[in-house]
């Protein structure tokens, strides 16, 4: 299947304004994206001795750098995009009327999905009894004429009621106590119950509700932007927060419109250039070798571990969206290669706030480098110049 939708390349990095300022996280470059981890894991922290990654054919990893790949303007270094791209002509793309619209609902959804999400509490209620859809907290000892069984208990575990996540009416029992409560569930497991000793057999958990867990959502004012997402992104009133959210959904809707219109048009030629078939194979490769020395194994017994038969087999389900991942680069290179654009450092300098939320690019740089950077500023530079090409 072709992939015609503009992908965040690295899993999220193009928007790092959203994942690492909106997300909680601050104006440093600790986001849960995998990505991240990766960017930030060198050969000082895999843990790895010079003799063990001398036995390792994948050690070299350890040293990878995600701006290894692009070079000082942003572009994939030692690669000339036209060689292997033709552009078609820019002036037939177009933008409907749908791409160049963002109504408050869509902002406001957004903010809730997003942004406050993030910031979501919990309190432990206590002061009313367990219901459907309640996630409760609980402690279970699960017995079988009066003998505890192994897998059969727990301390301070959370679960949905109604979710069917336990076996029989399990959970339809918990509804209706209250926290502090401690009371007997009995259930019969099934037949076909994957461990043969339980099958078809009566069990008894004495089951204690802790509290029932329930989530708090921030309300979203002037005070509330003011205290979280000012130092990281600058925004200091719902006013500003909405703006900027307003503005970044309709640059993502007439990007992926464009980049839709331009994949179909451009065409691609076989072979993609060696240089980033070799820097995106390692990038594909990274994450599970740091995995890998985490749990003191090789590359191999580390992806065996996780389902595929070793290296060779993870490349291969991989392959498809590196190709992707590639194709898309060398389309947005060609473009700007056409236009002449570039992203040198005085570029990203002063784009940075814009694309990324905050005036310190310090941590940015440390995490991903700054070349990668670069090449993620460049993009978007090249697809907010078809933009107003566009809307001209």
């Amino acid at each position: 299947m072709k992939k015609n939708h503009l992908a965040r390349t690295g899993a999220g990095v193009l928007a790092l304004s959203l994942v690492l300022g909106l997300s909680g996280c601050g104006s440093t470059a600790d986001s849960s994206d995998a990505q991240s981890s990766v960017a930030s894991s060198g050969a000082a922290s895999s843990g790895v001795s010079t003799e063990e990654q001398a036995q390792d054919a994948y050690a070299y990893l350890a040293d990878f750098q995600l701006s290894d790949g692009f070079d000082e303007n942003g572009y994939l270094k030692g690669v000339k995009a036209a060689d292997y791209v033709t552009i078609p002509d820019l002036d037939t793309l177009t933008l409907s009327e749908e791409a160049n619209t963002v109504t408050e609902e869509d902002v406001s959804e957004y903010i809730t999905d997003n942004v406050l999400s993030n910031y979501v509490t919990t309190n432990e209620v206590t002061d009313r009894a367990a219901q459907n859809g309640d996630t409760v907290n609980i402690d279970y000892v699960g017995t079988i004429d009066g003998v505890a069984f192994d897998g059969g208990s727990a301390t301070g575990y959370n679960l949905t009621l109604g979710s069917n996540t336990f076996i029989d009416d399990f959970e339809a029992q918990i509804e209706g106590h209250m926290p502090g409560e401690t009371f007997d569930v009995n259930v019969t497991f099934p037949e076909n119950y994957q461990s043969t000793d339980l099958a078809g057999k009566d069990a008894v958990f004495a089951t204690t509700l802790n509290y029932i867990s329930e989530d708090v959502t921030p309300e979203l004012s002037d005070d509330w932007v003011k205290d979280n997402l000012n130092q990281s992104m600058g925004l200091d009133s719902v006013d500003a927060l909405n703006a900027y959210v307003s503005d970044t959904i309709l640059f993502d809707q007439q990007a992926n419109e464009l980049y839709g219109q331009l994949y179909d048009a451009v065409e691609v030629k076989e072979g993609l250039p060696e240089e980033a078939e070799a820097f995106f194979t390692d990038y594909y490769l990274y994450q599970p070798y740091l995995y890998s020395q985490q749990y003191g194994v090789s590359l191999e017994d580390f992806l065996s571990m996780t389902g595929y038969a070793g290296v060779e087999e993870y490349l291969e389900a991989a392959e498809s969206q590196k190709q992707s991942m590639i194709k898309q680069i060398l389309i947005m290179q060609a473009v700007a290669e056409q236009k002449g654009t570039v992203c040198d450092t005085d570029t990203l300098n002063a784009e940075f706030e814009r694309y990324f939320g905050t005036t310190d690019s310090s941590s940015y740089v440390e995490v991903y480098g700054e070349n990668y950077l670069k090449m993620n500023v460049l993009h978007d530079l090249v697809m907010q110049g078809l933009i107003e090409q566009s809307n001209a």
